[in-house]
């Protein structure tokens, strides 16, 4: 099987399929599977750009509406998750997960599904201390709080995940896991990015929540994570 990795969509569907298509033909082959690590951007219509948490000058409605309409069919199944730039309000109404579009499917808040012989689990949206342990209280239409917090990981979505016994073949996460720097050169990353020194020497960079369900065995066997940031 093979599997294309999208960090972060942004609504840009026939940017994606078309450079999926590129790909098939410079290589003569076919890809099985589109993987999307968060930022999806499912918006369908001006009234859900107003649930997305992103300046007035980058609303802007992109390709995936004609997916949603039936004008386009995703040539590849996409599969994906929630991240920090959402039509938040769309995706909250599949909540489990489900079909946001034929041939696209949405891993709901947290979730795990299986493609073939392979066991996909995600968890969508950032985390973030002060939502963590809160339930999931927004509705849309959000103010200027709410539409942060709806994209924030729940620990009940969390500990749902921890439940399931069969191992996870790939997980995907739109966080980093604390500590994914100590794989990298960290250095070279806080030269672009001075303000996250701090938090990776203080080991405060990242979700720790999911840190500690990676740990678990479930997602030991193979060791495929991919995440959007």
């Amino acid at each position: 099987m093979r599997i294309a990795i999208e960090g972060c969509m942004h609504g840009d569907l026939d940017k994606v399929y078309q450079t999926l298509k590129r790909i098939e033909s410079q290589n003569g082959t076919k890809i099985d599977l589109l993987l999307c690590c968060g930022d999806f951007q499912a918006v369908r219509n001006e009234r859900d750009m107003q649930s997305l948490n992103v300046p007035l000058k980058y609303r802007e409605m992109k390709s995936f509406w004609k997916y949603y309409s039936g004008r386009e069919i995703a040539p590849v199944p996409t599969i994906f998750i929630g991240g920090n730039h959402e039509a938040s309000n769309y995706l909250w109404e599949l909540y489990y997960g489900g079909y946001v579009a034929p041939n696209i499917y949405f891993l709901g808040f947290g979730g795990v599904i299986k493609f073939g012989n392979i066991r996909i689990g995600g968890l969508s949206g950032i985390y973030n201390a002060r939502s963590y342990r809160t339930g999931h209280h927004e509705r849309a239409p959000y103010n200027e709080s709410t539409i942060r917090s709806v994209y924030h990981v729940r620990e009940y979505d969390v500990l749902k995940l921890m439940q399931v016994e069969e191992p996870i073949d790939i997980f995907l996460s739109h966080d980093w896991p604390v500590g994914i720097t100590d794989c990298g050169n960290w250095k070279q990353l806080a030269r672009y990015k001075p303000h996250f020194e701090k938090e990776i020497q203080e080991k405060t960079l990242g979700s720790g929540p999911l840190t500690k369900f990676l740990a678990l065995d479930k997602c030991l066997p193979r060791r495929k994570f991919f995440t959007g940031y």
